[in-house]
């Protein structure tokens, strides 16, 4: 019993689980508005969209990549999208298969552009993030779209869940099922994991990252409609800033920067955490300036934890070869 108890506590989501339990219990105790239904209702529905680029960005980290560009594939595929709906109308699936579409486009082309340059993913798609929102931002002049169908904006629940809490749990498990189930999944760990063995295995690595990337850039997109949604507006700049949040909940729930290693579960909790942290720190009236100091000390500790753990992997090794 001791030594399962010892195991259990040594895993990652279980540590990060009792962070957020000692945590909430704080924030409750100083605050008593923290654990109300109102405000537990919309920390979910404000943290959904994060969950949703969440999701596309573990299965980049996962295989050994890296986005940047997430944000900006969003807030392209949701003008795009906007300004289709305005002109031509339409409904949620046709709102949901254009922004998948454009989405993951763009996405693929971060992919390719990565592949056949042979160059870092995080610098590659810093700069397609530079170039899709700068593009946006000379087409609109930074100006947003209010007139959006009555269908859109109306309020949607289910089962009275609110819509885009509903929209992040399909994407969340989607991506479980994809990770856990598909085969597909177990040659992105691959990938990750080691890229000289999947490719001597016989993966095709141009079409798993073009998988990966475009996963992402769909879910970026499906985060992007799901976020003009709730504000009812389509703001060009309203997304721009969230990717470090973004991935330092993903880092915090246990996903590495070196590839081949991450789970649904883990960023969940990562979300959960950073979201309990931000609006625990909000109710206690602290400028939310502070918010970046916490989310940049998180992906610090994370990206240090992780080159830890791979050094003294490295000597194990070398010490059983000996």
């Amino acid at each position: 019993m001791r030594n399962f108890v010892r195991f259990l506590f040594r895993r990652h989501d279980v540590q990060i689980g009792l962070i957020v339990v000692i945590m909430a219990a704080c924030f409750s105790t100083i605050s008593s508005g923290f654990l109300t239904p109102g405000n537990l209702m919309d920390m979910l529905e404000s943290y959904s969209v994060m969950a949703i680029m969440a999701a596309g960005l573990l299965v980049v980290l996962i295989s050994g990549g890296i986005d940047i560009s997430f944000a900006a594939i969003a807030a392209v595929s949701q003008f795009l999208v906007a300004i289709i709906l305005v002109r031509f109308g339409g409904n949620w699936f046709v709102a949901f298969s254009l922004a998948g579409l454009f989405g993951a486009l763009l996405g693929v082309v971060n992919a390719l552009l990565i592949y056949y340059l042979g160059a870092i993913s995080v610098i590659v798609t810093i700069s397609t993030m530079t170039f899709y929102f700068s593009i946006l931002m000379f087409v609109t002049q930074g100006k947003s779209i209010y007139n959006l169908p009555n269908w859109f904006t109306s309020d949607i629940s289910v089962l009275a869940i609110p819509f885009p809490v509903v929209v992040a749990a399909i994407a969340l498990l989607l991506t479980l099922f994809l990770v856990s189930r598909l085969t597909i999944g177990r040659q992105i760990y691959g990938l990750g994991g080691n890229p000289e063995a999947a490719k001597r295995m016989g993966c095709n690595i141009v079409g798993l990252q073009c998988f990966v990337y475009g996963y992402s850039g769909f879910m970026a997109a499906v985060a992007g409609i799901v976020q003009a949604h709730r504000v009812e507006e389509v703001v060009p700049y309203a997304l721009i800033g969230r990717e470090l949040d973004v991935l330092a909940a993903v880092v915090l729930g246990g996903a590495s920067l070196s590839g081949g290693v991450g789970t649904v579960s883990g960023t969940v909790l990562g979300i959960v955490l950073l979201a309990v942290l931000q609006n625990g720190l909000t109710l206690l009236g602290v400028s939310s300036y502070s918010f970046g100091v916490v989310t940049g000390i998180v992906i610090l500790v994370s990206v240090s934890a992780t080159a830890y753990a791979a050094k003294r992997q490295r000597k194990r090794s070398i010490r059983d070869a000996i």
